[in-house]
């Protein structure tokens, strides 16, 4: 199982990376960078006091038996971590782009051990705490000292599955027709046990959990051979599963290495004639003069053949259905709660946080280089910004009505009130949203390849402004229900969400002549922003 690997090309190529992110860093901005800084010192350092636990759990040979009896389950929820969270997260961690190092002198079985190597960065958590696992069996009196050492052959496991399942996942979803459809049955298959929960009985989670169990599985056999139990028929199991991993990930990543993503997305036959949607895209011509008839009309086109907006547009209506509805309904759908009186306002909104990635806060990242044409062309900005937010307002406005249509297919509980209450607070919500995210997209724009499915890299600077935008975003809602619960009265409800419209219009148009200054005195670098490739190693 033995790779060729040189150090060298491994050391040029971090050092490059090393180069470029430091190259960045006197450009960002300090509180954004502290803000990363701290937020990243809180979250590891609750795993490394996870694993400190962990370890003083391993260690106490007194406790170990009852302890050893929970490894299996624990090594599975390692497992599951590893290999579901970064799809979830739609992350590779710190990975490849063969495409721009193909032309150096580099040898496929060192590409290979390379991105193994790079995807560690996907399970830092794991392997924090997988160490201090390995540092209590150390420390345990009772076990001998060849119990700890299981745990390698896990992790090579884990890394080399997970190598071969991200890239045949990749290739899939690469692929024109189908990569939307693959991408939501996944995420709808994660959220799907959470309904099965709500069904189960007790005979049905003690069969998952002998299923869980059984001794044929990886994390079985690394838990009987951590825990002392040395067996040959385990050790050759792990073996087994481990170089099984490996030709997997070897095999798949071969593929990966002869695929052709711009092939593989490509249309099978030349188009001819108009398209079946020209009357929909057409649409605001007749609604709106040009210039802004045909700026909206680009942004529905674009949009729509946008796969991340196809798979967020399509997640917001039915993988946010999916995670609401038990919390709202429970085991009937009798039971009355505010999620449950407030189902399609919840989902709603929740869908407008899905679109606020594609929609409000980059509005500029899908034009990538071609934004130049709004600074050549004789566009006013303000009239480019509109034209924009017409476009993001009619697909919340969609994406609502597509929720209220599949509430109504399932024959749920849905009153009239609940769903003019759900465009009323989404309308409101929308035009904060849009006012913010002018101000965002000309402050901190950043290309955004239209053609990826899954989400990359935030600016850190907008990430810090999340923890300000939501709840801003949220307080005039927080004040209409707050005026519905002390009046018990719809009407206090409803008038207060008008006079949260009123205040909305004008801060967007407060913020839209803000934007349009920041945009005329900062052209220069969006342009450059909008205008960067992609590096040869992506985070």
């Amino acid at each position: 199982m033995a790779v060729a690997f040189d150090t060298r090309h491994a050391r040029a190529i971090v050092w490059a990376q090393w180069r470029s992110l430091r190259n960045r860093l006197p450009r960002s901005n300090k509180g954004a960078l502290a803000f990363s800084i701290l937020v990243g010192v809180l979250w590891y350092g609750m795993f490394l006091a996870m694993a400190a636990a962990v370890a003083g759990v391993f260690a106490d040979s007194a406790d170990f038996p009852t302890t050893r009896r929970a490894l299996p389950a624990a090594f599975l929820v390692c497992f599951l971590y590893w290999q579901i969270v970064p799809l979830l997260l739609a992350s590779k961690g710190s990975s490849i782009d063969l495409r721009k190092l193909l032309a150096y002198p580099i040898r496929p079985s060192e590409f290979f051990a390379l991105d193994v190597l790079l995807r560690l960065t996907i399970a830092s958590e794991v392997l924090i705490v997988l160490g201090g696992a390995f540092t209590g069996l150390l420390l345990n009196p009772s076990l001998r000292w060849w119990a700890p050492f299981a745990l390698v052959p896990y992790v090579l496991f884990n890394m080399f599955f997970a190598v071969g399942i991200h890239d045949l996942i990749e290739r899939l979803v690469a692929r024109r027709g189908i990569r939307e459809i693959i991408a939501l049955l996944f995420i709808v298959a994660i959220a799907l046990p959470q309904l099965l929960v709500m069904k189960a009985s007790r005979d049905h989670f003690h069969r998952v959990s002998e299923l869980a169990s059984w001794i044929g599985w990886p994390w079985r056999a690394t838990a009987d051979l951590a825990g002392g139990q040395p067996s040959a028929q385990a050790l050759v199991l792990l073996l087994a599963w481990t170089l099984s991993a490996f030709i997997f990930a070897r095999w798949q990543f071969a593929r990966t290495m002869q695929f052709d993503p711009a092939e593989a997305g490509a249309s099978p036959r030349l188009k001819r004639g108009a398209s079946r949607l020209d009357w929909f895209y057409r649409a605001p011509g007749m609604l709106f003069r040009d210039p802004l008839g045909i700026l909206v009309e680009k942004e529905l086109r674009t949009l729509v053949r946008s796969p991340r907006f196809r798979l967020v547009f399509a997640m917001g209506f039915s993988f946010g259905l999916i995670i609401w509805w038990p919390v709202a309904f429970g085991h009937s759908r009798n039971t009355h709660s505010f999620l449950g009186d407030n189902y399609v306002t919840v989902v709603s909104l929740y869908a407008v946080m899905l679109l606020s990635e594609v929609l409000f806060w980059n509005v500029f990242g899908f034009d990538r280089a071609a934004a130049q044409l709004y600074f050549v062309a004789p566009l006013k900005p303000e009239t480019i910004l509109k034209g924009k937010n017409l476009a993001a307002s009619f697909f919340v406005a969609l994406e609502v009505t597509m929720a209220v249509g599949v509430c109504a297919l399932l024959r749920l509980p849905i009153a009239l009130r609940g769903i003019l209450e759900a465009y009323a607070v989404t309308t409101v919500v929308t035009l904060l949203m849009l006012s913010i995210g002018n101000l965002t997209s000309v402050y901190s724009p950043r290309a955004v390849d239209p053609t990826k499915s899954f989400r990359t890299s935030r600016s850190g600077r907008v990430q810090a402004l999340m923890l300000v935008i939501y709840p801003v975003a949220a307080l005039p809602l927080f004040l209409a229900y707050g005026a519905r619960y002390a009046f018990d009265s719809e009407v206090a409800f409803f008038g207060v969400l008008a006079l949260a419209a009123v205040f909305s219009g004008v801060f967007y148009r407060i913020s839209m002549e803000t934007a349009v200054g920041m945009a005329e005195s900062r052209k220069e670098s969006i342009l450059e922003v909008l205008s960067r490739g992609q590096e040869p190693i992506e985070s």
